[in-house]
């Protein structure tokens, strides 16, 4: 049996056969962009080792030949398995090419240890899977003074704004880019320290997102000038982030509106109106760089050990100097993350977005003792209340206001879209009923709707499904069905604006409430769910 493959523009391997690492690789040989010589060791070599605790035959050979082949004195080692679980297994750097097996050995146990597992558990990834494992020659960001290493998005994670976005450290390799130990500076400073170095990247972000249909992300080191890519994935923006940049791309002519509603979780709209700290908090201690929006209030947790102690009795902030693999279980349990230190791309961060929690990293004004923290010059002990705003960064002492805002232009937009697709189905199925000669009224059949426990428009609306179709123009007294109109019985005595049946709601009416003439009142979950539900069916 082969137990590995080399990387090139014609590999045809799967993510679950090689890793999700891995397939980027490929993915960026294909797009003719600049990446390390490399070879994969799959993942299927990683079950069987975890089946036998040995490395399995065959593949001692395999790795001799394919060392000398990438013909370099030290490669990288480094985990990929098909699912992303950042920072939980083993990378190791300048390994000497015959001591190669032995640091594939080590990533395989990195898949058995308890921060691994527990991320497993947390993401219902299945224990079984195994990691790959990536071979590549080693490229220096600390090479000399034109080297560095660093992050890119080709979008703001945060905003969803066309602007990359990341952080680069010169003269380092990019370990120290995400541990978060390090003062690293904005991705935008590269343009003036290396310029030719920032234009490759930038001519490499838009060639990956053309690709992507979509934000992407990559991770970089340059030596002596030269550009290597070395990590790339599709961005995986959340909340008010993914709803713009889905109305961006759709605006563009990139997706269509119906891949654009598509892309759109309704999860992301839960988050879509930030709450923030109120302005007019007087008493912020402290400010850092947010990496995560929301507002997270809780009492201060010192270590990861204290955080899923006190969880148990109430919400908690995890404070750190700056958070490892190892703290999975404390940031897992704490509603909100504070560090001293790191950027946007450090191990904090990217856990943070990853989890969904409120997050604030790099905040120099703060000293994390054993037992006791120095805010901004003030003392405060373990337990203590604070809050945080993962938008602005703010540090605040006690238990905030917090103000949630209005729906942006983006928003509004994608919830417009969302309401022409459900409207449209239902015009669409009405007509086909009027020319069969299906009944209107009676059943209370509004548009397509069948109210109660039936079906519109393929939509089984029963229990105050979300956003049965409603026609926009019945509330302004049009016809919706032959001679069923706004203002005219619909469903026995009920008018079509003071629809009553059951426990369903249509359009904007809930039981025993007046039906607007506007969809808008929905919740935004519950519009672009039930423009989803008839895309599905389409």
């Amino acid at each position: 049996m082969v137990w590995l493959t080399h990387l090139t523009a014609t590999s045809s391997e799967p993510p679950e056969l090689v890793g999700g690492k891995a397939h980027g690789l490929v993915l960026l040989h294909r797009l003719g962009l600049p990446v390390p010589p490399a070879f994969v060791v799959t993942t299927s070599a990683c079950r069987a080792f975890q089946h036998d605790g040995v490395l399995p035959d065959g593949l001692l050979s395999e790795l001799a030949s394919a060392v000398e082949a990438l013909a370099t004195p030290l490669v990288s080692v480094r985990s990929g398995a098909a699912v992303s679980m950042p920072g939980m297994m083993d990378t190791i750097l300048n390994v000497r090419a015959n001591a190669v097996a032995e640091a594939v050995q080590q990533v395989f146990k990195s898949w058995r240890t308890p921060r691994a597992r527990t991320y497993r558990t947390l993401n219902d990834i299945p224990h079984d899977l195994g990691t790959a494992v990536i071979v590549q020659q080693m490229v220096f960001g600390d090479r000399d003074d034109h080297s560095g290493s660093g992050v890119a998005f080709s979008r703001d994670p945060t905003t969803g704004s066309k602007t990359p976005f990341g952080e680069v450290l010169f003269g380092h390799q990019g370990p120290d880019v995400v541990s978060g130990t390090n003062l690293t500076y904005p991705l935008a400073a590269l343009a003036d320290r290396e310029p030719a170095v920032w234009q490759q990247l930038q001519a490499a972000l838009a060639i990956v997102e053309a690709h992507y249909r979509d934000a992407c992300y990559v991770e970089f080191t340059y030596e002596s000038g030269t550009l290597w890519l070395l990590q790339v994935r599709p961005g995986r923006f959340s909340g008010a982030a993914a709803v713009r940049l889905a109305v961006d791309l759709a605006n563009a002519a990139v997706l269509t509106r119906e891949e654009a509603l598509l892309r759109v979780s309704p999860h992301h709209l839960k988050h879509v109106r930030t709450p923030r700290i109120a302005t007019d908090v007087l008493d912020v201690a402290a400010r850092g760089l947010g990496v995560c929006p929301g507002v997270a209030t809780g009492r201060i947790a010192l270590t990861a050990n204290a955080a899923v102690r006190m969880a148990a009795d109430g919400p908690v902030v995890l404070v750190r100097p700056e958070t490892s693999p190892d703290d999975i279980r404390g940031l897992a349990a704490a509603t909100g993350i504070v560090t001293a230190r790191g950027g946007p791309a450090s191990h904090a961060a990217v856990v943070a977005r990853s989890m969904g929690k409120p997050g604030v990293v790099g905040v120099a004004a703060l000293e994390v003792g054993e037992d006791t923290v120095t805010l901004g010059g003030r003392t405060l002990g373990e337990g203590t209340v604070v809050s945080i705003d993962g938008t602005s960064g703010e540090v605040v002492v006690g238990e905030a206001p917090v103000v949630t805002g209005e729906a942006d232009e983006h928003l509004t937009r994608l919830l417009e879209w969302a309401d022409a697709v459900v409207e449209a189905s239902a015009v669409g199925a009405a007509v086909e009923k009027e020319s069969a000669g299906d009944p209107v009224a009676g059943d209370a059949v509004v548009g397509d709707a069948v109210v109660g426990d039936a079906v519109a428009g393929g939509l089984v609306v029963g229990d105050a499904v979300p956003g049965n179709p409603v026609v926009e123009d019945a509330a302004a007294g049009d016809p919706v069905a032959g001679d069923a109109a706004a203002g005219d019985p619909v469903a026995g005595d009920a008018a079509a604006e003071d629809l009553v049946v059951g426990d369903a709601v249509v359009g904007d009416a809930v039981i025993g409430s007046e039906m607007s003439a506007d969809r808008s009142g929905l919740r935004e979950v519950e519009r672009l769910s039930a423009a989803q539900a008839v895309l599905r069916q389409t």
